[in-house]
């Protein structure tokens, strides 16, 4: 079996999604740091500076990671169909689960 084309906008649907999941793993981490770092801060709003930014980056991360992943795997779908139509594609060997060696039924 051999990939012959990747649908261009499903593909970045689905990367969208998993790289703004990303992206909000990332922005906790990032807000927890700078409210951390805002905590320890002895500078008058400091605290307050923490948890803005770290409010602004559970926002900002999952819109930027999701729209790069999206658009990048776009032009990386389109461009995989691009060479395939040259060169083939990515062979693939599948086989059906029933096919697929396993413990014997009833033991």
């Amino acid at each position: 079996m051999i990939l012959r084309r990747i649908g261009p906008l499903s593909l970045a649907k689905i990367s969208g999604v998993l790289y703004a999941l990303i992206g909000f793993v990332v922005g906790c981490f990032l807000a927890l740091f700078s409210l951390l770092g805002g905590l320890a801060s002895q500078e008058a709003g400091g605290p307050f500076y923490g948890l803005f930014f770290g409010a602004g980056a559970l926002i900002f991360m999952p819109i930027f990671y999701g729209g790069l992943g999206f658009l990048g795997s776009l032009v990386l779908a389109a461009l995989y169909n691009l060479v395939a139509g040259w060169v083939g594609g990515v062979e693939l060997s599948l086989e059906h689960p029933a096919a697929a060696p396993g413990p014997p039924v009833g033991a």
